[in-house]
This record gives C-alpha cells, sequence and structure tokens, in this order.
C-alpha cells in the first residue's frame, strides 16, 4: 500500500512561520503544536496526526523556497535564536549568524531538508519512514 502523500506548496510562504502554517494546514490540520524547529522534528516520528509507518512530504515550488529561506530568513531566525539561547549557546549562534550575513553556511531552507532527510530512508531515524519528494 503506497504511503500517505502531503504536499506543501513553497509560492505560499515566504519565511519560517509561512512553512510552520503550511506544516499545519496540509499535514497535521487541527493539531496544535510548539512551531519550532524541534517541534518539526517531532512531527515526522509520527503520532501528530501523521501516520505512525511514514509518510511522503512533497514540496512543490521547492526552488522559490530555497531563494525564500535563504540568508535573509536565516539572519532574522539566528537573531531571534540570539536574543533566546542558552549563554553558552551564544558563541556558537553569533559565529552562524555572522556567517549567514555573508551568505555562507546553512540557510533555513537547509535546516528544514536537513531535518526532513534524518527521517528518511539514509537517516539517523529512517525507521520514521518519512519520504522528501523536493518538486
Amino acid at each position: 500500500m503506497p504511503k500517505r502523500e502531503y504536499q506543501i506548496d513553497g509560492h505560499l510562504f515566504s519565511d519560517l512561520q509561512g512553512f510552520f502554517d503550511q506544516i499545519s494546514v496540509h499535514v497535521i490540520p487541527g493539531v496544535q503544536w510548539g512551531r519550532n524547529l524541534d517541534a518539526f522534528n517531532d512531527i515526522l516520528r509520527g503520532g501528530f496526526g501523521t501516520p505512525d509507518e511514514g509518510f511522503v512530504l512533497v514540496w512543490n515550488n521547492s526552488a522559490k523556497s530555497r531563494k525564500m529561506l535563504g540568508y535573509k530568513e536565516t539572519v532574522t531566525q539566528l537573531e531571534g535564536f540570539l536574543n533566546r539561547c542558552h549563554p553558552e549557546n551564544r558563541d556558537d549562534v553569533a559565529k552562524d549568524l555572522d556567517q549567514a550575513k555573508h551568505n555562507n553556511g546553512s540557510t533555513v531552507f537547509d535546516w528544514l531538508v536537513e531535518i526532513i532527510e534524518v527521517h528518511c530512508r539514509g537517516g539517523d531515524e529512517e525507521d520514521d519512514g518519512v519520504e522528501l519528494r523536493l518538486a
């Protein structure tokens, strides 16, 4: 039996909160969740309205998302993290922020894809059975 497929559309959001909106509407409608990267990771494990046997996440217009969730959004997110993070993590976040300001390092788009891929074949949590299709 094929896995359930969920689709999100990169034309419908331009920042991380918009991505979370798409997850809320199309993947886990009606479910309250933390709307942060850790909570998104938890959703991929199943049990939040997603099938425990895994699912396919189709990210339509992912090229637009790659651009919109690029360095500008990354700087915005890292500035927020810097204000909220534990003092022991400030140096690392500050270094990442400096890199992002110079268009280097991972972007928000990269973070999301990396989180998803942990739950895909070959990832540390591949038993979750998630598949990612960038379209």
